[in-house]
Order: structure tokens, then C-alpha cells, then sequence
């Protein structure tokens, strides 16, 4: 006569971890990549009956679940969810936290915490979460009541997503996890915060602003950054760009939002960016700016950018308008809705003139620096030609996901992306270590595309375990090693800026492919460029996780390269 009341009773007022799992699934949330832990351990346990709606994927430190978060974000535009335990569960998050709010990718990060009487007390990992990790997220709260928790989770996906996306973290007690809920669960279908209603549709004064500047330009001039990528804009970006017939260059993290081969794709600009990207930024008479920052990789001397050209600066944070770059035409929306308004306004139009001064940038850039990268003398393995055969091999249709360096900045300068959502990288944090667990993430976010993870020999080695994670789930992801011995973007600067002083650059690197094997994941070296090829079609062909170490050339440097903090114009072609 009891149970049946009591299993009603449960049923309708959950303990705070049930709570938690339940919103998660209401939420639309099908993937969860965690660590478990003491102060998060109920919810775990709650977990454990949740495993038909939620996938749970095990990673080996708390960092590479941020990362994977991320790289499953940055596939599906969705919020990716970490979860870890306090302490330095909490604290090992901190990095991809803090380099999601720079790249602007929405992250829920749950997090345990110590029992509520205990807080403040110094008690077994405790830590303050909430206070170290306010200036590198949208939002944080810590939940101390669990009739709190399905109002708060609902509250933070549409923080991490709405608007300019970004990172929020939950912080848990203990008490709030295994405490029943005082009344009925309930899932907030709409949250409607007063404090917090980004502008998404630009005001049409300000569009028509935009583009009577762009009507009367010259030599008009695009930089499109992640936020096109982030709004789903690629679409409307090429209608604009095909009408309008404005060179366009990306951004490092707007990188595939416009095909590689597009005949207005003029590359991208920034410290290694194409020489005519960079040199006619300070020539332009109108500059366009598209959900993007202008970070100083991309202005250089701020003294000194631009400043002949009218600005429209299209971007969806109004906090960002005016901050670096004075706007005369600032449009404060969504990318894609700011295009939609902006497309039936600006005239048909072609710019030969103007088009033919990228190309004969482009020109001498081949032959000083692209040509040498990829046709050269001698058997010792580019990396540029390394990308340029992977580029040819995957018909520019996988999703290249980079660390943090030479490699980085070679892989998005030879690889022609093909189709939007292609390059996953650490932009603005410039966090090594991010390519291995985000590489991971974007697989598990995009099974059908085919990831390869291209990673320097230093950055590998800060996420290796990871190759644990990747090995249990059996996900064919592809890594490659791009191996010079070197820290090589450190060792490149120490050449050029510091009198070839190397300090603490030169790498003894273990044997990748004999800890590739202690994980489950087949894999070999290669040295000799005759071997490339074949080499890379292996790797392709492999239905299984696979490491590729190639062999580069041990002082190879990247250019064109504009000195940090110097005039755009100021570019260093060998």
C-alpha cells in the first residue's frame, strides 16, 4: 500500500541531481564530457540511470573535457557541457573556460562543490569557483537550493548562446545535489532575462548607414570573422559579397566561412596572413568589418590601421563596437540578419581595379614564400607540403583542427577549406594543447565529417592522455604530428628578434607512436618526402583512431610575417 505513493513521490520531487540530469535532457542535450569526483558524485550516481537519454564520454583530465566541449560546440553551434568535481577538478577547467569566452564559443560548465555548511570553511577541495572564474565567463552562479537548479540551467544555456555566445559555469554543493526538490520539477521552456536581451535584428537607420558608405566605396574591403560562423551567415555572406563584388579576406577563426576558391576570397589577414590581405587594409577607402573583434594579431599597430578608410563595423556585442577601431557605420546585430537587411541595399558592383592589386600581392607572395613551402630541393619533409597533399587528398572537405603555433598558422595558410565549419582552432587565448581533446569533441559533434587533428610536437605532449579517451570511444579520429624537435614559433622569434639566443626551445620528444600503441592507436613516423604520400593515405584509410608523425624540417619558419605591435604594411616576406 506504501510503495506506491512513495515511487509517485519520487518521481514528481527529484533530488537535486536527478534534477540536474533531467534538465539536461529537456535542455536537448545528448552529450556530456566529465570526470567524476567526490563533491560531484551524486550527481554521477544520478547519472547512471540517465545513461539511455545522455551520453556520458570519460575523459582523462578535466581540461581535455573543456576542450572537447568546445570542439563539439564549434561543430554543432550548440552549447557543449563539461562537468567536473571541485577543487582542482573546478580549476583544471579554468583554461578552456577562459579561452572559449576569448573565441567566443558556449560552453555549460557543471561543476561540484562542498556541502553547503562547509562553504567557506577551507573544507576538502573546496575552492572559490565563483570568484575565479567571474572575469572569463558570461555568467556563473553557485546553487546552494535544489528547487533552484532547473531554472538555473535553463538560464545558462541561453546565456551561453544567445546573443555573442561564450562559457558559463554552475557551481553545485553537495547538499543542493542530494537534497529533494520542495516542489514538482519544472523546465523553463523560454527564459526571458530582463537584464540580459542582445540585439539580434540592427536597427535599419543603421544598415542603410552601412551601406550608403559601401555604394559610394572605391576600393571596398571585407574582413569576416567567426561571428559569420557563429550566426550561420556563410550563406548571406556570399550573396553579399557575389552582389556587392567585394574582396573578402577571413579572420584565423572565420576561416571556412567562405570557399577557399571563391574568386573574391582575397585569404586572411594578421601576423602570418596573406601579404595582400594585410598591405591593402591600409589602402582600402571603406572597410567592412563582419563579426569579428579586431584583435591586435589582426591591427598591428593600432596607431597606424586603417586610418584612411570609413569603417562598418557589423557585430552583434555592442561592448566590441568602438573598443579598438573607431566605426563610422557601427551595425549592432546578428550577422545574419545585418546581412539579410544589408544585401537588397548595397548596388551590384564589380571592382576589377581593385581586385587586380590583391592579385598581384598574391603574386609576388607565391613566389617569395608559397613556392619555396611546397616545390623545394632535398628529402627533409615541409610542413607547408605536408597540408598542401592532406588539402589534395581530403578535396578541402575534412575539418582541420589545430593547436597553437607554426603548425597553426601553416595549416590554415595551405589548407583550402571547401565547406563552412572547417577549422577549429584556439584563436584568441592561443591555448597549446587544445587540438587533441577538440579535435575529439568536434568528431563526436560532427561523426560524419572527417577530423583530422594537425598538432606540433610541443602541444601534443600537454594533452596526450587524451589519446586514452579517444582510444575507448573508438571514433576514427585522424591526428598528425608535425614534429621539428622545436617549441618552433618561440624558436622563430628567438631567430629573428633575439639574436638566434635559443632558450629552452630544443624539444627531446619521446616516442609518439610507441605511446600511441600503450593506448590502443596504430600509427607510424615518417622522414622521407617520397614516403608522404603514401604515409597520408594510410592515416585517411584508417577506419580506427590513427597518429601520423611526420618529420619536418627542424628551423623552418613561417612567413609572410608582420612583427607584433608593427604597422599591417610592415610585413616580412622571408
Amino acid at each position: 500500500m506504501t510503495s506506491e505513493p512513495k515511487a509517485k513521490e519520487t518521481e514528481q520531487f527529484l533530488t537535486g541531481a536527478q534534477a540536474i540530469m533531467q534538465s539536461l535532457v529537456e535542455q536537448g542535450v545528448d552529450t556530456i564530457f566529465g570526470y567524476p569526483g567526490g563533491a560531484i558524485m551524486p550527481t554521477y550516481d544520478a547519472l547512471y540511470d540517465y545513461q539511455d537519454r545522455l551520453k556520458h564520454i570519460l575523459v582523462r583530465h578535466e581540461q581535455g573535457a573543456g576542450h572537447a566541449a568546445q570542439g563539439y560546440a564549434r561543430m554543432t553551434n550548440r552549447a557543449g557541457v563539461a562537468m567536473v568535481t571541485s577543487g582542482p577538478g573546478a580549476t583544471n577547467l579554468m583554461t578552456p573556460i577562459a579561452d572559449a569566452m576569448l573565441d567566443s564559443t558556449p560552453l555549460v560548465c557543471i561543476v561540484g562543490q562542498v556541502k553547503g555548511n562547509l562553504l567557506g570553511t577551507d573544507a576538502f577541495q573546496e575552492c572559490d569557483i565563483i570568484g575565479i572564474s567571474m572575469p572569463i565567463t558570461k555568467w556563473n552562479y553557485q546553487v546552494v537550493d535544489a528547487d533552484e537548479i532547473p531554472e538555473v540551467i535553463a538560464k545558462a544555456f541561453h546565456i551561453a548562446e544567445a546573443g555573442r555566445p561564450g562559457p558559463v559555469l554552475i557551481d553545485i554543493t553537495r547538499t543542493a545535489q542530494t537534497d529533494k526538490m520542495t516542489k514538482p520539477f519544472h523546465y523553463p521552456k523560454e527564459v526571458d532575462i530582463i537584464s540580459y536581451r542582445p540585439r539580434t535584428v540592427p536597427k535599419q537607420e543603421h544598415v542603410e548607414a552601412a551601406a550608403k558608405l559601401i555604394n559610394a566605396a572605391k576600393k571596398p574591403y571585407i574582413l569576416a570573422g567567426h561571428g559569420v560562423l557563429l550566426a550561420n551567415a556563410q550563406d548571406e555572406l556570399k550573396e553579399f559579397i557575389e552582389k556587392a563584388g567585394i574582396p573578402v579576406a577571413t579572420t584565423l577563426l572565420g576561416m571556412s566561412a567562405v570557399d577557399a576558391d571563391h574568386p573574391l576570397y582575397v585569404g586572411w589577414p594578421g601576423m602570418h596572413g596573406n601579404y595582400g590581405a594585410n598591405v591593402l587594409t591600409n589602402e582600402c577607402d571603406v572597410l567592412i568589418a563582419i563579426g569579428m573583434r579586431f584583435d591586435d594579431r589582426i591591427t598591428g599597430d593600432l596607431g597606424t590601421y586603417a586610418k584612411q578608410a570609413k569603417v562598418v563595423h557589423i557585430e552583434i556585442d555592442p561592448a566590441e563596437i568602438n573598443k579598438n577601431v573607431f566605426a563610422d557605420a557601427p551595425v549592432v546585430g546578428d550577422a545574419k540578419e545585418a546581412l539579410k537587411a544589408l544585401i537588397p541595399l548595397v548596388k551590384q558592383n564589380s571592382y576589377p581595379e581593385w581586385r587586380a592589386e590583391f592579385a598581384k600581392y598574391d603574386a609576388i607572395e607565391y613566389e617569395k614564400i608559397t613556392k619555396k613551402d611546397i616545390f623545394h630541393e632535398g628529402d627533409q619533409i615541409k610542413m607547408g607540403e605536408a597540408v598542401v597533399m592532406l588539402s589534395e587528398k581530403t578535396k578541402g572537405e575534412a575539418v582541420t583542427v589545430t593547436d597553437v603555433g607554426q603548425h597553426q598558422m601553416i595549416s590554415n595558410r595551405y589548407y583550402r577549406f571547401k565547406k563552412p565549419f572547417s577549422s577549429v582552432t584556439s584563436g584568441g587565448a592561443g591555448t597549446m594543447g587544445f587540438a587533441l581533446p577538440a579535435a575529439f569533441g568536434a568528431k563526436v559533434g560532427a561523426p560524419d565529417r572527417e577530423v583530422v587533428a594537425i598538432i606540433g610536437d610541443g602541444g601534443f605532449q600537454m594533452t596526450l592522455q587524451e589519446l586514452g579517451t579517444i582510444a575507448q570511444s573508438g571514433l576514427p579520429v585522424k591526428i598528425i604530428i608535425l614534429n621539428n624537435n622545436f617549441l618552433g614559433m618561440v624558436r622563430q622569434w628567438q631567430q629573428l628578434f633575439f639574436d638566434r639566443r635559443y632558450s629552452f626551445v630544443e624539444l627531446q620528444n619521446p616516442d609518439f607512436i610507441t605511446i600511441a600503441k600503450g593506448f590502443g592507436i596504430a600509427g607510424h613516423t615518417v622522414s622521407d618526402r617520397a614516403q608522404l604520400s603514401e604515409s597520408l593515405d594510410t592515416l585517411l584509410n584508417s577506419d580506427k583512431p590513427y597518429l601520423l608523425e611526420i618529420i619536418c624540417e627542424k628551423e623552418e619558419n613561417v612567413f609572410p610575417m608582420v612583427p607584433a605591435g608593427t604597422c599591417v604594411t610592415n610585413v616580412i616576406l622571408e
